[in-house]
């Protein structure tokens, strides 16, 4: 099987994460309900890969805003998302949206909205989010929740888990309250009205391409790569193993193999005047 080169960039790597996680915002976009034609904002955009997604749910007259405040995010996004599709990328800090109250009918974010990495104040930053939604918009955050890779190692997995909870910022050092899965409550705090959560399952399962075989090595790499000097030498051996798209204990490879990853969504309603 032909290798793929490794992603060189930040931007390459999460486009090949997008390959991955595709499925599961899929579903979360069709959850919304989006109205035909109408246009709404992609909060922290980062590179692109939702805006397809996005606009497929609102149709041909739809629009869309992406908003990021990377320069370097935005010129990847209108290199490899932009062409032909109804988005204005715009250069902003989603912490203090300029643009008019009322401006769009719905606003998506997703994988942005970190407490202690990206913002201190989530509830504050959603009033910001709900004074540019219509009334009776809809505001949406979106988390990578979860993820099962290495099936058959289960003490392996659970134990990199561990290391990597220990080694990020948005989960590390903050209060319960803070904690990603606690959106639900950050919205209502927020004013939003009928505040829903819904998890999302995206199947992982051969037969792979080349490029889908890269991206999963990738996800690897993403997770656990930074976190080999917190396990053991024998746990770094075997995960460098099953990890390395050009070792033949690659754990893609397996026959049978299967993962999953998972996105939780939690939306809910501006009031209507």
């Amino acid at each position: 099987m032909e290798e793929q080169a490794a992603p060189t960039s930040q931007a390459e790597l999460l486009e090949l994460m997008s390959l991955l996680s595709a499925p599961a915002i899929r579903q979360a976009v069709a959850a919304l309900g989006l109205p035909h034609g109408s246009h709404g904002l992609d909060a922290g955009c980062g590179i692109g890969g939702h805006a397809r997604l996005l606009l497929d749910q609102v149709g041909p007259s739809g629009r869309l805003t992406a908003l990021d405040i990377s320069e370097d995010n935005l010129a990847w996004a209108r290199a490899h998302h932009g062409q032909g599709r109804a988005v204005e990328w715009v250069a902003g800090d989603l912490r203090a949206p300029a643009f008019a109250d009322d401006s769009f009918a719905w606003i998506w974010c997703a994988d942005t909205l970190w407490p202690g990495a990206v913002t201190d104040d989530p509830v504050g930053d959603l009033r910001g989010f709900a004074r540019i939604t219509q009334p009776g918009g809809t505001i949406a955050l979106a988390y990578w929740s979860s993820q099962v890779l290495l099936a058959g190692y289960p003490e392996l997995e659970a134990r990199l888990n561990a290391a990597f909870v220990k080694t990020v910022p948005y989960l590390t050092g903050l209060p319960p309250t803070l904690h990603f899965l606690r959106a639900g409550s950050w919205l209502a705090q927020a004013g939003l009205e009928d505040v829903r959560a819904r998890s999302f399952v995206a199947d992982i399962q051969p037969p792979f391409d080349p490029v889908t075989r890269q991206a999963l090595a990738a996800c690897y790499q993403m997770f656990w790569g930074h976190v080999t000097d917190h396990v053991s030498a024998a746990d770094q051996d075997l995960y460098l193993r099953l990890s390395d798209p050009g070792s033949a204990d690659f754990i893609a490879d397996t026959p049978g193999y299967y993962a999953f990853l998972t996105y939780t969504m939690f939306w809910g309603r501006k009031p209507a005047r």
